[in-house]
């Protein structure tokens, strides 16, 4: 039998429920040691509901029995809790992006790479069964050679935040503008299905560094505030093999769109949901005007609704379609297997510098040369699909 992972969460805020969910129930290799967070009233919340320890920072830091920290904090203060906890001789896995620039992501990463750690971040949710399928689809040739995709989000923060994120609108800060906050789906999802990008280029900027608070449930309310990251950003990127691209991601829109990503082939298109998620449908169009168009059924594991509870609170149904922890629960799989894990720093230093390069892009007024280049992540293993059984598919090496 595989001896756990024991895991430690920084981090106690709205999406720890859904880790915590998954890491102590959905997933079995990972063991949940304890919880903390600098709001001491909020890692109380969590262990009472997860049975486990509320803790310090320090004390998951110096516990030696604690092999991963999660950290779950806000982006601002991922690089601080990361590099801790690396200094502290555990692996890292960290909710969204590494950091908040290309600069502080790549140092982490070669603190990881210096004591022979493991860092990793989200999104994972290309681990999910509608992205895995539509990987395998394009694999096995299905819409011949990939020729272009477009990726798009486009969003209305100014009016959600509260909603969304009602501790601290970090969505206005350094790693939590758009392009950072849900970009990074888009981009992990396209370097699964596509492999690495090569040169970016492209626009970015702040439509009004002077923006107003027009959320009645802020607390700044009709107050002024300064805007200094980018809202909307457009880039084109040009993939190592051969296929054109575009991604954009907006958060001045007068309301929220469906997202989009598709990917356009010689002998077919893939018609994909909203990388934020799971479960699918993915649509397969084929036939030269795209009459053919067929919901594909599911190859893998992970993207299936649940059925949501009666007087479920909304914590519960959050979670209900969300395997968010994936990415951990593979990490530890490969740190007793001895194997690559998925999320790696790798992909995470690309996503980041693929941001930072746009933006360099529209500064200079040229082509951005990417200097990362990791390997395309390995698609999970076929033929589990159900229950715990899929949990299978990562005890591989």
């Amino acid at each position: 039998m595989t001896n756990r992972v024991k895991v430690g969460i920084v981090g106690a805020g709205g999406i720890s429920y859904t880790y915590l969910k998954n890491l102590t129930e959905t997933f079995h290799i990972t063991e949940v040691v304890g919880v903390a967070d600098i709001i001491e009233e909020r890692s109380k919340r969590r262990a009472e509901q997860f049975h486990i320890r509320q803790m310090t920072v320090e004390e998951i830091m110096n516990d030696p029995e604690i092999e991963i920290v999660v950290n779950l904090t806000y982006p601002l203060s991922h690089y601080i809790i990361s590099k801790q906890a690396l200094e502290s001789g555990k692996h890292v896995f960290a909710e969204k992006m590494m950091s908040t620039d290309f600069e502080s992501a790549l140092e982490l990463y070669q603190l990881a790479q210096s004591k022979g750690l493991r860092i990793g971040q989200a999104p994972d949710t290309f681990l999910g069964g509608a992205l895995q399928t539509a990987r395998n689809l394009i694999d096995k040739g299905f819409i011949g050679e990939p020729v272009n995709a477009q990726a798009m989000v486009a969003r209305c923060y100014n009016l959600t935040q509260d909603e969304n994120h009602p501790d601290l609108p970090f969505v206005f800060t350094a790693g939590g503008s758009i392009p950072y906050d849900m970009g990074c789906y888009y981009l992990h999802a396209l370097i699964h299905l596509l492999g690495p990008v090569k040169t970016v280029a492209g626009l970015s900027k702040t439509f009004h560094p002077k923006e107003m608070q027009r959320n009645p449930r802020n607390p700044g309310y009709n107050k002024p505030f300064d805007m200094k990251f980018p809202t909307s950003m457009t880039g084109a990127l040009d993939f190592y093999n051969g296929c054109y691209g575009t991604f954009t991601a907006i958060s001045d829109s007068h309301r929220e769109e469906t997202a989009r990503l598709e990917i356009y082939g010689t002998e077919g298109t893939l018609i994909l949901q909203d990388p934020n998620y799971f479960f699918g449908p993915v649509y397969l169009a084929r036939g030269q005007r795209g009459e053919e168009m067929a919901a594909m059924p599911l190859t893998h594991g992970y993207g299936l609704h649940n059925p949501v509870p009666e007087n479920a609170t909304g914590e519960e149904r959050t979670w209900i379609d969300s395997y968010r922890g994936i990415g951990v629960a593979d990490m530890a799989w490969a740190i007793r297997n001895n194997r690559p894990h998925r999320c790696s720093g790798e992909l995470g230093l690309h996503a980041i510098e693929i941001l930072d390069g746009i933006t360099e892009s529209c500064r200079e007024e040229k082509t951005y040369h990417m200097t990362t280049k990791p390997d395309q992540p390995a698609m999970l293993p076929q033929g589990f699909i159900y229950g715990t059984a899929a949990e299978a598919c990562m005890d591989t090496k």
